[in-house]
């Protein structure tokens, strides 16, 4: 059954950053301006620069010069904000450290581009009464601005807690970012297809690279965790799954992160092909995941 345009709910694909994406960019003219060739590909992309340092206004005031008016962005929240700094910071507080952080992201806000601020929090972050407050003052410091969680200790989504983490988040105002990731230890979190806010839902893809996702010892560890290439066939597993999440949530934003070995944009455009979406970032139009 055809249903009215008016309702359809958006998917979104796009990549974790714009610069490491050799087969998007095969000539000099197209590597001279990453951002503008990447924005004809996707529509949407994360940034994770963010996440290292708190980028000037400028940064992201040039970013949107380089993209179409309906081009959006995942902003990555810094890790001081996180606590993946463990509290080595240059900020005097932590108030200071979120204002500051809003404040650099104004130009995206006012420019309407904003998707999602992602917090990301480290494999350590348990699920313990201390750190659920620290989702409160988070949440309470990003005030209106839409927010999207994503927790890497498995711990939040045990059996006794699953349902009680995902009523905290419907409460709090989190948009869910849903991991694909591997199962190999606690320092994950299984694929858990419930939307906690009606407008938007992220799918993060991070490969299942059971044997390196552990990878530590060196400054390796990233060209090991994320080296993956999705088969035809999982990636076919998540035409069912977002079918699901389409009945609970408006826009959902795919956002392929298994780039160690190149993999993401390939597989990027793979799923927006199983998924019948064509030219995403050229015509800009969306075409709903049934609507085939």
């Amino acid at each position: 059954m055809n249903r009215d345009p008016s309702t359809l709910h958006r998917i979104l694909v796009g990549l974790t950053g714009w610069g490491d994406h050799p087969d998007l960019y095969p000539t000099a003219q197209a590597r001279k301006n990453k951002l503008r060739t990447y924005s004809a590909h996707f529509p949407i992309v994360e940034v994770d620069s963010s996440f290292y340092a708190i980028q000037p206004e400028k940064n992201y005031s040039k970013w949107i010069a380089d993209t179409p008016p309906d081009f959006s962005f995942v902003i990555k929240a810094y890790q001081g904000m996180t606590g993946h700094s463990r509290g080595d910071h240059p900020f005097a507080s932590l108030d200071e450290m979120f204002e500051a952080f809003k404040r650099s992201i104004q130009p995206v806000i006012q420019a309407g581009k904003l998707k999602a601020v992602l917090f990301q929090y480290p494999p350590w972050f348990e699920c313990t009464r201390i750190h659920v407050n620290a989702l409160r003052y988070a949440r309470e410091k990003m005030g209106e601005l839409p927010v999207a969680l994503e927790f890497r200790h498995r711990s939040w989504f045990a059996p006794p807690m699953r349902n009680k983490t995902l009523a905290f988040m419907e409460r709090e105002g989190w948009i869910h970012s849903i991991c694909d990731e591997p199962q190999a230890g606690p320092g994950c979190v299984p694929t858990v297809l419930h939307a906690t806010n009606r407008r938007l839902t992220l799918v993060r893809f991070h490969g299942r690279n059971a044997s390196g996702w552990n990878h530590t010892g060196d400054e390796t560890w990233r060209n090991v965790r994320y080296l993956y290439h999705y088969s035809k066939e999982e990636l076919l597993e998540w035409k069912e799954k977002l079918q699901l999440l389409q009945q609970t949530t408006d826009e959902i934003c795919l956002i392929f992160n298994n780039n160690s070995g190149g993999h993401a944009a390939a597989n990027a455009k793979q799923m927006m092909r199983l998924l019948g979406i064509e030219n995403q970032g050229l015509v800009h139009g969306q075409l709903d995941l049934f609507q085939l």
